[in-house]
């Protein structure tokens, strides 16, 4: 069911399980330019490369969070199938509202859950993919606690991604239970190399078994490990 009670079409017609991936995407105003048309063309990239995959096209289920503007975090894509999708086109401007960012798309996942439970959809663990370049400007602390907290309850695994030189890796450290070495960093503006991997990676998730581990591929190609 979706949140007006009408049951979600997509959940009716394709009953094939699912990977749900929660983007959450910094778009405040020190994006702007050459990194946001970089993320914008990331995210084109990721919409034909799952849309390519015929599997992960169907089992892939992909919401965008965008977090910016003053000091406000919002639905930028709602819940689809990849094939679905369409990369939305994102405007860098305001603040860094991480925490509330996070906390909206936990919530917006645990929702996602009971939809699929009650549709009689399996699922996998989904994935929480928080990409910043800065530091948050609201209180983040208690959806920090709650991100850790989720992912060592196997409820949502997380990927914190450092944009820049700018990046707090310890802050974004604090929204996994890994800690800082749960942290990549980004290599330059290397977006291109980043969605190619999430998207290698969703489908090797979505082609696995619900409760066993996926093999990913490696980040070599866009990371370095946060120090």
């Amino acid at each position: 069911m979706t949140s007006n009670g009408i049951p979600d079409v997509a959940l009716v017609d394709n009953t094939e399980q699912r990977t749900p991936l929660a983007l959450v995407l910094d778009c405040s105003g020190s994006m702007a330019g050459r990194p946001m048309q970089e993320l914008n063309a990331g995210l084109a990239l990721l919409e034909k490369e799952l849309k390519a995959d015929v599997i992960a096209s169907k089992r892939v289920r992909i919401l965008v969070i965008r977090l910016g503007g003053n000091d406000d975090a919002e639905v930028a894509g709602e819940w689809c199938d990849a094939m679905d999708f369409r990369a939305p086109d994102l405007v860098a401007s305001g603040t860094t509202p991480t925490g509330q960012a996070v906390a909206l798309a936990l919530d917006e996942i645990e929702r996602e859950k009971q939809r699929f439970r009650q549709a009689g959809v399996a699922y996998t663990r989904p994935w929480l993919f928080l990409m910043s370049d800065g530091v948050p400007t609201d209180a983040w602390d208690a959806s920090a606690s709650q991100a850790c907290h989720a992912e060592r309850t196997n409820k949502v695994a997380m990927f914190p991604i450092a944009v820049g030189e700018s990046a707090s890796v310890d802050v974004l450290g604090r929204f996994s239970s890994k800690g800082t070495p749960g942290v990549k960093q980004l290599k330059g503006l290397q977006f291109r190399e980043l969605f190619l991997w999430l998207s290698a990676s969703m489908q090797a998730v979505s082609q696995s078994t619900p409760g066993t581990q996926a093999q990913l591929p490696s980040t070599d190609s866009w990371s370095t490990v946060a120090v």
